[in-house]
């Protein structure tokens, strides 16, 4: 799930938010009905197991209650994942059963010619993340911690190296795990990539073997019920969030999401967004509510002292964003195709 594909009927007239070219958005191949892509899958014998029903239900039960409280969010009962097609806005991007489906047909094609599958957002987009997040994770390790202003600045590749084998990587939606190659490439040691589909993984498995990356670990997980047990210090989201945004509960999931990021992401690391649905200042602002929000429950008087939500300043802020990307007026406004932006975890 490392980008976001929309079928023609999907225009970006239909969404306020400034996205990516049609043209880039489609991936050439027939788009196949929900119904076809699960039982494609469950031909592929793809399953989850993350989780008991029980566990699941209370994590929406938790998210749904939240989100009832929250004045920017439509109530929950208004979303169901039982709904038998996505409305305007959401789409069968956010479901996993597309995913599977699209994954084992890359699989397949590699399988039969050695393609490594699409770039999601494009190669230019991947190199300019690539680059920018290699000098903000410089910067940071000299303690140079950008103040909402300027590029990082680049260093010479010794020190590069030196700095950023450090760091842990975690790629959450990593697709065919591309991202953590061209990662590898600029001195990154620790890398691990994880996707909630079966066939992502096998795919990325694959073409690190190929490529010669032994030291990127890669394993399925799902990002809303991660079963990890440790934390990293850089996460990279390339269109993961998009895609949960796109499923029939998103607001719910994406409070989860959030949760789940926390968790993962140790203090001081580095959270990089990079978004095609959503601007800069939108995903400043969700963050913005999530920190509200975990301040609020952690002043509740049911909540435990020693949870990790028991604090009263924020578990993000705002650090940094691309600025490089080609923008362009849009309603009187200037915005460009695709955001990155990254947080810092307190």
């Amino acid at each position: 799930m490392a980008g976001m594909r929309f079928s023609p009927e999907e225009s970006p007239e239909a969404n306020q938010h400034l996205q990516l070219p049609q043209q880039q958005l489609q991936t050439g191949r027939e788009v196949a009905s929900d119904d076809d892509r699960s039982v494609a899958a469950d031909s592929w014998s793809i399953k989850s197991d993350y989780g008991s029903t029980l566990d699941d239900e209370q994590r929406h039960a938790d998210a749904a209650e939240a989100l009832s409280s929250a004045a920017n969010f439509r109530p929950a009962s208004d979303y169901s994942s039982d709904k038998d097609e996505p409305d305007a806005e959401t789409s069968m991007l956010g479901l996993q059963s597309y995913w599977d489906a699209a994954y084992l047909d890359e699989l397949a094609n590699f399988r039969e010619h050695g393609h490594a599958g699409e770039i999601w957002f494009g190669t230019d987009v991947m190199d300019t993340v690539i680059s920018w997040t290699k000098s903000l994770c410089t910067d940071v390790s000299q303690g140079h911690i950008p103040n909402h202003g300027g590029e990082p600045k680049p260093q010479s590749v010794e020190q590069d190296e030196n700095y950023l084998s450090c760091w842990s990587v975690l790629d959450i939606g990593t697709g065919n795990g591309l991202l953590l190659q061209e990662l590898s490439k600029q001195g990154f040691t620790d890398l691990t990539g994880t996707d909630y589909s079966e066939g992502a993984i096998d795919l990325a498995q694959s073409l690190a073997d190929r490529d010669g990356f032994s030291n990127i670990k890669f394993l399925v997980d799902d990002i809303l019920e991660t079963k990890l047990d440790r934390q990293f210090q850089l996460v990279m989201d390339k269109g993961t969030l998009d895609a949960i945004g796109l499923h029939p509960d998103g607001p719910i999931k994406r409070i989860m999401y959030w949760d789940s990021v926390s968790k993962l992401l140790a203090p001081g690391g580095i959270l990089v967004i990079t978004s095609c649905n959503h601007t800069k200042d939108e995903l400043v602002q969700e963050v913005e509510n999530f920190n509200q929000r975990n301040i609020a429950i952690s002043q509740e008087p049911s909540a435990a002292k020693d949870q990790e939500t028991h604090r009263d300043h924020p578990l993000f802020r705002y650090l940094n964003h691309v600025r490089t990307y080609p923008t362009f007026m849009f309603g009187g406004s200037v915005g460009s195709r695709v955001a990155t932006v990254a947080f810092l975890r307190s």
